[in-house]
């Protein structure tokens, strides 16, 4: 185990992490940690509460906007006395459940307006889960949430979607939910398939270097940060996304940016020293060399500003035990916004999962 920073050494990481603000400052600063949790009886408690999704849509193409017909159903799961929000397209007819996860800036409501909603109307069966911190989930009075929490409770999704019926399950994750489904993937190993718009390795430097916001923050911040997830004064403090990670090259319209880092459930959001130590260090349970669960498809913006394709590739070419595809989405960023990239997302993710389920046991097929 790593020495716990002195508690004297507090104020002096705060300060070499850049914190310049107080209690209350805003967690999408710039150049502030919040070191509180957000005001939660001044959050909403649901999306239909919400607006900020809403302003969100006005950025996508017209046929990715909905009407009141086109919502998800919101439900909740508990897990370990968290309550977790669940986007819902329910469909009994349905032949495949996709469970969707989002990244550090983003939300499970992002993932159903982007891919849950167009898959639904293709026939599956969608579920977009705000992980803890994240989106309306609640997380439990007291509850200190590492990464190893959001691949436990990944996991622990599938077993209780596995657990209604034998349908097969496929997994999508935008940014760092792409490397997520990998880790559930690899200590679930109940899937059909996986698909990532990036599969990064956070113990590469390389990844560390170019994903953060500056090399201060991959070289300085990041070996800080897990000092302070050691020490009890610290590691409950937040630091703000935008100042962790490039969260600039979220989405490439400037004023869509400043719609999303406008959310404090998404990409003005603030997570813990503990979250961010765990979230650059976590092992997966099976290394990519031996990883034998299902098929990988990587579908990459091509106007990706934070994630090129470069870095996911030193780990993908790792897996030689399944099969790898890469799509390449035209003229999309990073949270793809854009056509023709949007519509060539969904069109291979729905191939993709058509290809990886006809296999299964039952040899039942989509309409």
């Amino acid at each position: 185990m790593k020495p716990a920073l002195p508690p004297h050494s507090a104020k002096k990481l705060l300060l070499a992490l850049g914190v310049s603000g107080a209690l209350h400052a805003p967690a999408f600063a710039d150049d502030a940690v919040s070191l509180s949790l957000p005001d939660s009886a001044a959050m909403p408690k649901t999306y239909a509460d919400q607006t900020v999704w809403r302003d969100m849509q006005k950025f996508l193409p017209p046929e990715f906007q909905w009407n009141d017909s086109q919502l998800p159903r919101e439900e909740w799961w508990n897990w370990h006395g968290n309550r977790l929000h669940l986007d819902t397209y329910r469909n009994p007819q349905a032949k495949v459940k996709v469970i969707l996860f989002h990244g550090v800036g983003t939300n499970g409501r992002q993932m159903s307006m982007i891919l849950g909603e167009q898959l639904a109307r293709r026939g599956y069966e969608t579920i977009a889960v705000d992980m803890p911190e994240y989106g309306m989930t609640e997380v439990a009075k007291g509850a200190l949430i590492r990464y190893d929490d959001w691949v436990q409770a990944g996991s622990d999704l599938i077993d209780a979607e596995r657990a209604k019926d034998d349908r097969p399950i496929v997994l999508y994750g935008l940014s760092a939910g792409g490397m997520l489904t990998y880790h559930v993937a690899a200590l679930n190993g109940k899937v059909k398939g996986i698909v990532g718009m990036t599969f990064l390795d956070q113990r590469s430097q390389q990844v560390r270097d170019e994903t953060a916001r500056n090399l201060f923050m991959s070289r300085v911040g990041g070996p800080m940060t897990n000092l302070a997830a050691h020490t009890p004064l610290v590691r409950s403090m937040r630091i703000p996304m935008t100042m962790a990670s490039k969260m600039s090259a979220l989405v490439n319209d400037p004023a869509a940016l400043k719609v999303w880092l406008s959310d404090r459930t998404s990409a003005g959001n603030a997570m813990t020293m503990a979250f961010l130590s765990s979230y650059m260090t976590y092992r997966p349970a099976v290394e990519p060399e031996d990883f034998a669960v299902c098929p990988v498809l990587l579908t990459q913006p091509a106007a990706d500003r934070w994630t090129p394709l470069h870095l996911s590739e030193p780990f993908l070419q790792r897996i030689r035990k399944e099969p790898v595809k890469v799509v390449m989405l035209d003229n999309a960023g990073h949270y793809p916004l854009e056509q023709p990239g949007l519509s060539q997302m969904v069109d291979a993710i729905d191939g993709f999962y058509r290809e990886v389920t006809t296999s299964a046991a039952d040899t039942r097929t989509l309409p």
